[in-house]
């Protein structure tokens, strides 16, 4: 007897399931990098409003003292500002990694990745995105953009300082010049036109002492160069008042000749020279100017990955206990920095030694404190 065996029809197999776990680290990656960007730009610009401000500050005082025009205010303070850059995108880097992972635990967020497999380790790569671009940035502006901005800054200068007495004049300002032997007060002056309104000058010429009062004057150039201050419908009073010799003379034009001020020359400053020429000319203190701005983007990276273990908040401790050893540790990381770098200049440690000593020393405190967290924490023994 032949049985029939029943057959089961052949359902379509549904396909294999496809591992969420690329997707989740995907949106693990960009929701971190965008929150690192989001802090950093935030902490950056704050930084960076406040030391335009100081040092706006600091340039309008010296423009109402004198020392500095007004029209060089703004090219002053745009050197200042790429001068101060790097350092500042430094400290924001290390702050916008800081304070996003501290906010991740305060809010237990850490909890909810920790217990979906991304362990501590797993942080190294959205950082690394966020931190590569800011690093290749400061060393932009340590080794090529700096330099040149304090060149400029000191060449400025240096034409400001070189001015004739009139050109320095400051309307409203009582001037003296650089022979001591004038003194010149403006109302008003017309660098366009090149002319000048209500002048004073007091003077000593042949031992005399000399008063000059004008409406107006302008400046003239002679067939040979010198330069004169022409004065226009002005009186000069010389000598002493309640003497008998004391004149007074009306006149209606009246040349003085400007003393031409020689272009000062000084030697550049270390940190103004450009990393070319520091490295053509390898002395002691060259050296050490350059390994400050190679420090610079390599502290920066090692204190961004340093940022993740330090951002462990632990509610026992209180909430602001990390971000109290952070601020510890930065500042002794810096000032190790300027400490060897000083000892490289003066000749106490090798350039190797100062230039990989303290890096590797905080590579190493890293290191140690990753595996502290990742062995300490409860819910990471689960997520490797």
């Amino acid at each position: 007897m032949i049985s029939k065996v029943s057959q089961m029809p052949d359902y379509p197999q549904s396909p294999p399931q496809k591992s969420k776990k690329p997707r989740l680290h995907g949106i693990f990656y960009w929701a971190l990098v965008r929150e690192f960007a989001s802090t950093g730009l935030l902490v950056s610009s704050i930084l960076l409003s406040i030391v335009v401000l100081t040092q706006l500050i600091r340039l309008l005082g010296e423009s109402v003292s004198g020392l500095l025009v007004v029209e060089g205010v703004m090219a002053m303070l745009g050197f200042s500002a790429l001068n101060y850059l790097p350092v500042l995108l430094s400290i924001s880097l290390f702050l916008s990694v800081l304070l996003t992972l501290t906010r991740c635990y305060r809010d237990s967020e850490m909890v909810v990745w920790f217990s979906s497999g991304i362990g501590l380790s797993h942080w190294v790569r959205p950082v690394l995105g966020y931190a590569i671009p800011v690093v290749a940035v400061i060393a932009l502006l340590s080794l090529v953009l700096t330099p040149w901005a304090l060149t400029k800054a000191e060449e400025f200068k240096r034409r400001l300082d070189s001015r004739d007495e009139v050109s320095r004049a400051t309307p409203g300002l009582f001037r003296e010049s650089k022979q001591a032997d004038r003194v010149y007060f403006l109302e008003e002056v017309d660098t366009e036109k090149k002319r000048v309104g209500n002048i004073f000058v007091r003077s000593i010429q042949n031992g005399k002492e000399g008063t000059m009062v004008a409406k107006e004057g302008f400046q003239e150039t002679a067939a040979n160069g010198d330069r004169f201050l022409v004065m226009l419908n002005g009186t000069r009073y010389e000598g002493v008042p309640g003497r008998a010799d004391f004149k007074i003379v009306e006149f209606e034009r009246y040349a003085m000749r400007i003393e031409p001020v020689e272009l000062r020359k000084e030697a550049p400053n270390l940190r103004s020279l450009p990393t070319a020429a520091l490295l053509k000319n390898p002395t002691s203190w060259n050296m050490s100017e350059l390994e400050w701005r190679i420090g610079l983007p390599l502290s920066a990276l090692i204190l961004a990955l340093l940022a993740i273990p330090l951002s462990y908040v632990n509610p026992r401790a209180g909430r602001s206990l990390n971000l109290i050893i952070a601020v510890v540790i930065y500042m002794f990381y810096n000032n190790m920095i300027s400490v060897t770098n000083s000892w490289v200049g003066q000749g106490r440690i090798s350039v190797a030694a100062g230039l990989f000593g303290i890096h590797l020393l905080m590579f190493g405190v890293m290191l140690v404190m990753f595996y502290h967290r990742t062995s300490v924490t409860p819910w990471r023994r689960g997520a490797k």
